[in-house]
């Protein structure tokens, strides 16, 4: 089963229906197309997005991939940040024509078979929406800040209702890890409950709480983390490209 999860995400990332041109605000958010065997899910926020695939009902981490994303003469162009399964792509750019039908993306596999992507959050924010890289963290009383511009980086992607987290090398292309699943973020509690954990698979289905704030461009985020040791992070919105 693996392999052949493998092989459909590899073959469906280069082989979108070519219709129509795409408005990019409809791409924004969370879309995932579900079996009984396999879920994968793409999220695009802020000018960057992820593509995961993992085990249905067990969550077990198959791959991911992502990076930045763009549009030119109405097509959807990708740069690849990270790739668990192939660091060659790191680095690369494709590029896709969409089309969409209410609520679904339309795209084919090599074989021709439609293969549609439902949307999972559509029409719906919150005040964490958007791409954000590690900045900092509070210790002893003190923020330590962190240069966002390395190579070496921990990005979090948030749409209305899903979040994703990487950390990656974009000048070694090393993948160092990835979780994510889905998120509440309502009157400063910020709640995460994992779907899918590439370092442990026994963090699956644990809900997490946090106290969350938003000072201009930064997240401050603290509370416990999935081992229960105390932590304060901040986050810095990522500028779209």
């Amino acid at each position: 089963m693996k392999s052949f999860s493998l092989f459909l995400f590899i073959t469906l990332a280069t082989a979108f229906a070519t219709t129509s041109s795409y408005p990019a605000s409809k791409l924004q958010g969370a879309w995932s197309n579900q079996t009984a065997d396999v879920t994968q899910v793409l999220l695009f926020s802020n000018g960057y997005f992820s593509w995961t695939s993992y085990k249905t009902g067990s969550g077990e981490f198959i791959q991911t991939k992502g990076g930045s994303f763009t549009f030119q003469s109405s097509q959807l162009v990708l740069t690849y940040e990270f790739s668990s399964a192939d660091s060659v792509q790191v680095g690369t750019t494709e590029k896709w024509t969409l089309s969409q039908k209410d609520e679904v993306l339309q795209f084919t596999d090599k074989a021709g078979k439609p293969f549609p992507l439902k949307a999972l959050d559509a029409n719906v924010t919150t005040d964490l929406t958007g791409s954000w890289l590690m900045a900092g963290r509070k210790q002893d009383g003190n923020i330590t800040r962190r240069d966002t511009t390395t190579p070496r980086k921990t990005m979090k992607i948030l749409t209305g209702n899903r979040f994703q987290w990487i950390a990656y090398n974009t000048e070694t292309k090393q993948f160092s890890g990835t979780g994510g699943g889905t998120y509440t973020a309502t009157d400063s509690t910020y709640t995460e409950t994992i779907e899918f954990f590439s370092r442990d698979n026994k963090r699956v289905g644990m809900k997490l709480q946090f106290n969350f704030d938003v000072q201009g461009n930064d997240w401050h985020h603290s509370g416990k983390s999935s081992v229960g040791e105390a932590m304060y992070e901040v986050w810095a919105k990522r500028n779209e490209k």
